[in-house]
This record gives structure tokens, sequence and C-alpha cells, in this order.
């Protein structure tokens, strides 16, 4: 009987460790290259969720942090027009990286956004 127990853990470890080296993180855009819609970006179905997800954390009207809101199309609008944002998000030389203390956001979320911007930031 103490047999057939110790056969049965073993059996229920190797398979745990199966199934947890099987596992591994992919880059999604590694995974599915040119799948990033660029075309038509809205403001409220593509921008704002990407805000609310990454930005809106430490630049909602209420944390506000390093003075920059970016909650509400009016507030993003001057950090679109004065490219503070997208040179943030891009890391590029002389603006501070965005998000902070994170990873950078996808090249995808990126050209979303750069893409919406190059159609003159629409409010849809």
């Amino acid at each position: 009987m103490n047999n057939m127990k110790t056969g049965i853990f073993l059996s229920v470890l190797w398979t745990m460790v199966l199934l947890g080296t099987g596992c591994q993180y992919h880059n999604e855009e590694a995974l599915y290259p040119g799948d990033c819609k660029t075309d038509n970006i809205s403001y409220t179905e593509d921008v704002l969720p990407i805000l609310q997800s990454n930005c809106y954390h430490c630049h909602d009207s209420q944390n506000n942090q390093g003075s920059v809101t970016l909650e509400g199309y009016d507030k993003l609008k001057t950090y679109i027009d004065n490219s503070r944002l997208l040179g943030a998000i891009r890391r590029e030389n002389g603006f501070s990286p965005m998000p902070q203390d994170a990873g950078q956001l996808s090249d995808c979320l990126i050209d979303q956004i750069a893409a919406w911007a190059a159609d003159g930031a629409p409010d849809n």
C-alpha cells in the first residue's frame, strides 16, 4: 500500500513538473507579428484603454504625478500636441521615460498612440 501511495505521489509530482516547465512567458508581438491594428485608431476604443491600464495610476486627475494629468481628452491632447507623451513612451532622449519603474509599452501600443496622433488625435 505504501508503494502505491508513493507511485501516485511521484506520478502527480512528475505531471506537475512537466506542466510547469511547459509554460513560458511569450511576448504577444513575437508570437503574432503584424497583428497590431494601427488603422482607424479611436480615442475611446483604443487610446483610452491603453492610458487607463498604463498611465492613470500616476497621471489621472487625483494623482497628477510630475504635474502631468493625462485623464480627459483635452488634457491628453496638450501632451500629444507638444509631443511629450510620445517622447516619453518611446523613451527618447530628453524625455522622462514612461511608464516609470515599469517596462516600456509594447511597440504595438506605442504605434497605436502614434497613429492616432498622426491622424490629428481626433476625439472619437
